[in-house]
């Protein structure tokens, strides 16, 4: 798991270990202390996520690579994280990246006004503080899409702290009127993550979530997502 010090990363930790996985995470050496609560579940390499000696040695041996696409700072970090994982993990491995709804495969997705604008503001803004730059994830997501790997990206919605609501409801794009409530729990977000694993119908997917009880995926969620 790379970047399992942060919340999602977390999460997705916990749900890995609950289902038998044998887990490495990968964090920021300043980090690691932010994994006392796994001490003796799991091995931790510390080290910068782009930094490529620190995924290959992470990676080695692993059946599959959960990856937190973070695109801090102005140095490449989200695409350089995505491409050392792209060249270092096995050839078959099963790789599982996140990212936002801002992310588009294909240019099918429609998104609502109030996304594109701010997008549009804190993209400028983070980039202007030099603290965050969002086209470093889209160029990431541009390699991962381009990558014969078993890849799937995750585009999260807005999330939010609370219980697990299940599984969430995803749709290939934006716009779906399935994802119009635009919010899952944070923990279910890890869950898709990890369930992905173990779903081929999304390999080489792009898969937008929505919380499984949002009013938009209970009225709109097709039968084969609403058990």
């Amino acid at each position: 798991m790379v970047g399992a010090s942060g919340r999602l990363g977390r999460y997705m930790v916990r749900h890995a270990l609950e289902r038998g996985y044998e887990v490495v995470g990968v964090c920021r050496e300043q980090s690691v202390g932010k994994l006392a609560e796994f001490e003796g579940r799991i091995t931790v390499v510390p080290g910068a996520t782009d930094d490529r000696a620190v995924i290959a040695r992470a990676v080695d041996g692993c059946d599959a690579v959960l990856t937190v696409l973070a695109p801090w700072g102005m140095n490449h970090y989200a695409s350089g994280t995505a491409q050392a994982v792209l060249d270092h993990a096995a050839p078959d491995a099963r790789l599982v990246f996140s990212c936002g709804w801002h992310i588009t495969r294909d240019g099918k997705d429609v998104y609502p006004l109030r996304l594109r604008a701010f997008v549009a503001a804190f993209g400028r803004l983070a980039k202007l503080a030099r603290l965050v730059d969002l086209d470093d994830q889209v160029e990431a997501c541009r390699r991962i899409f381009a990558s014969d790997t078993r890849w799937t990206v995750v585009r999260g919605s807005d999330l939010e702290e609370g219980e697990s609501q299940g599984l969430p409801v995803w749709s290939r794009h934006v716009g779906d009127p399935v994802l119009a409530s635009n919010l899952t729990r944070r923990v279910d977000f890890a869950l898709f993550m990890v369930e992905a694993l173990r779903n081929d119908e999304l390999v080489r997917q792009a898969p937008a979530i929505v919380g499984r009880l949002s009013p938009s995926a209970l009225a709109h969620a097709p039968a084969d997502q609403a058990a």
